[in-house]
């Protein structure tokens, strides 16, 4: 029996990270303590999530023809993604973040997209050829929203799950692109973006996730950081409290998140235990620096729920 895999369709970029006392205000300048450059992006950054928690996984999207990109390429692998489905782009230049953490582990990220901003249908044909036998497709928001919502289109076509990690948060999702959207898993920032209203709490993350179940969605995960996760599907609703951790960088959190959700699916668990798995390589992630060098590995992970496996449900 062919064990199942992921898919991961979206943005590779190299993180080009400042480390800072505080993040500057417009027009000031700040001396910094340390710089670093991180393999990061997204889809990138999810793919590597899932490797690392042993689940076979694929990559779809672009590089440049430049140094990153072979870096970039290297680093997937070195993490066990399959990167078949990854063309190296040599008219252009590879994504880049430029990333500020403070002393806080608050940061600001301006990413230029690059070799990103050229993914097309071209794109979507060799994801096309990578979803038979798919147990889901990770979705973001860092290649062109026209591609991503081609994307699910063809996953959806496959019968393949959706998993759509709607960040950079944009306020403007094409409507018709919900219905195709198994799993949507937004932070307070993004949600609020989605359906126009803060979300603080559980009161106000149920109220999002019908907003988000009358567009189409199936299943509404809402990130509320340090609180927990609030989950709603079409039968139920329930909320998993954070993990207690010291959090040193919040870069790839979001990105470790899917990745644990991602795997337990593939695993076959049920959406509860998948939500878990999510928090708690989320939690894991926020306590080393860096996107892609703070994503948990198996045993790592596996030590860490085990030793939370007397906390609150």
């Amino acid at each position: 029996m062919i064990q199942p895999y992921v898919v991961v369709f979206g943005s590779i970029n190299m993180d080009l990270v400042a480390k800072t006392p505080r993040l500057p205000t417009p027009g000031e300048t700040l001396l910094g303590s340390r710089f670093s450059t991180v393999p990061g992006g997204k889809g990138a950054n999810q793919a590597v999530a899932v490797a690392r928690l042993g689940i076979p996984t694929r990559m779809v999207g672009r590089v440049g023809g430049d140094s990153f990109g072979q870096a970039l390429l290297t680093s997937l692998q070195a993490a066990g993604v399959n990167t078949d489905g990854v063309l190296l782009d040599a008219s252009n230049h590879s994504g880049v973040a430029m990333i500020a953490v403070d002393d806080r582990s608050e940061n600001h990220i301006i990413v230029i997209p690059g070799a990103n901003g050229q993914v097309n249908e071209a794109d979507v044909e060799r994801l096309a050829d990578r979803l038979p036998g798919a147990i889901a497709l990770l979705l973001q928001l860092e290649v062109p929203l026209a591609t991503v919502y081609s994307a699910a289109q063809a996953a959806h076509r496959a019968g393949v799950r959706v998993i759509l990690d709607p960040a950079p948060a944009s306020s403007e999702l094409p409507p018709e692109l919900y219905s195709l959207v198994d799993i949507i898993t937004p932070n307070a920032v993004e949600v609020e973006q989605l359906v126009g209203f803060p979300v603080t709490d559980t009161a106000t993350a149920a109220e999002a996730a019908n907003i988000l179940h009358q567009r189409g969605v199936n299943i509404a995960v809402i990130k509320l950081g340090a609180q927990g996760v609030f989950c709603s599907t079409q039968e139920d609703s329930f909320f998993v409290p954070a993990f207690q951790v010291q959090a040193v960088d919040t870069v790839a959190a979001g990105d470790s998140f899917n990745g644990g959700l991602a795997a337990a699916l593939a695993e076959g668990h049920a959406i509860r235990q998948a939500i878990t798995w999510g928090a708690a390589a989320g939690a894991l992630s926020v306590t080393k620096s860096g996107a892609q060098s703070s994503l948990p590995d198996r045993a790592s992970f596996d030590a860490f729920l085990k030793a939370n496996s007397d906390r609150p449900a």
